[in-house]
């Protein structure tokens, strides 16, 4: 027989009671059945199995159908870790969903959805093919995990350090989100204190990407440039465009010290 095992995942750890489901030995561990994500950002089934000594796991396929028929046809495939079948994945899934473990005999059947759209939202099934006492076998699971995708909420984090008139600053905002999609487009606008949109002359950007682990990365970009009085009180956004055209800003307002009296207050502290 084969057991299963699925859980949420979360970046930052999480645990839940486990609700087995069993058919003819084949079962089913579920923490949740229901997860949910928001657009331009990922979704991660955490799943991990193990097998009867006489079953050989070989490959995992993981569908998105309606959730009326009992079982997803092969039209419905978004994932196949056997790339020499003829079983495609869905054309709208293809470069987005990997797996969190290559190697099959880890029994980790995880998989990370990137760029995320509304129209993911959905039932996921799994099924896992092997060879059992010299056969090729497999089961597809009856209980399903739904998937939501929302629209986006998350915003950017701007950080500003202190300006002071005439010294060099940089500014740096990162994007929402840990996950290891495409690279989303980080630009920066800056408003003067009428509205009217204003430039910084002399400024430059930099765009970065930090892997945290195998599958979150972090995106930062920053701004630096040479602060001046003209820049007190204006307003710098950062606007994040993802794949799939969904995008977050967040806007922040600069203070800029004048140079005389900050070196007077440094002054008079030391």
């Amino acid at each position: 027989y084969i057991t299963i095992f699925i859980f949420p995942f979360a970046l930052t750890g999480a645990s839940a009671l486990v609700q087995k489901h069993c058919d003819r030995g084949y079962c089913l561990n579920l923490t949740e059945q229901e997860l949910t994500a928001e657009a331009g950002l990922c979704v991660v089934i955490p799943c991990s199995f193990t097998t009867a000594d006489e079953f050989t796991p070989k490959h995992i396929i993981w569908y998105k159908c309606e959730a009326s028929p009992t079982k997803c046809s092969d039209s419905k495939i978004i994932f196949h870790s056997n790339k020499n079948t003829d079983k495609k994945a869905q054309s709208g899934f293809e470069g987005r969903v990997s797996r969190l473990e290559p190697d099959v005999s880890q029994k980790n059947c995880s998989i990370i959805i990137n760029d995320l759209k509304e129209s993911d939202s959905g039932s996921y099934q799994l099924r896992v093919t092997g060879v059992r006492n010299g056969k090729e076998d497999g089961f597809t699971f009856i209980p399903r995990v739904t998937v939501s995708i929302k629209g986006l909420n998350e915003k950017p984090t701007i950080m500003i350090p202190t300006l002071t008139e005439g010294q060099q600053a940089t500014l740096t905002c990162t994007a929402p989100g840990l996950c290891s999609g495409s690279v989303p487009e980080i630009t920066w606008t800056w408003r003067g204190a009428g509205g009217t949109e204003s430039y910084i002359t002399g400024n430059s950007t930099a765009f970065k990407t930090e892997s945290l682990t195998d599958v979150t990365q972090r995106h930062v970009s920053t701004l630096t440039f040479k602060s001046s009085a003209e820049q007190h009180n204006t307003t710098v956004t950062c606007k994040i465009r993802f794949t799939g055209k969904t995008t977050t800003e967040e806007a922040s307002s600069l203070k800029v010290n004048c140079e005389f009296f900050y070196s007077l207050i440094v002054f008079l502290i030391y």
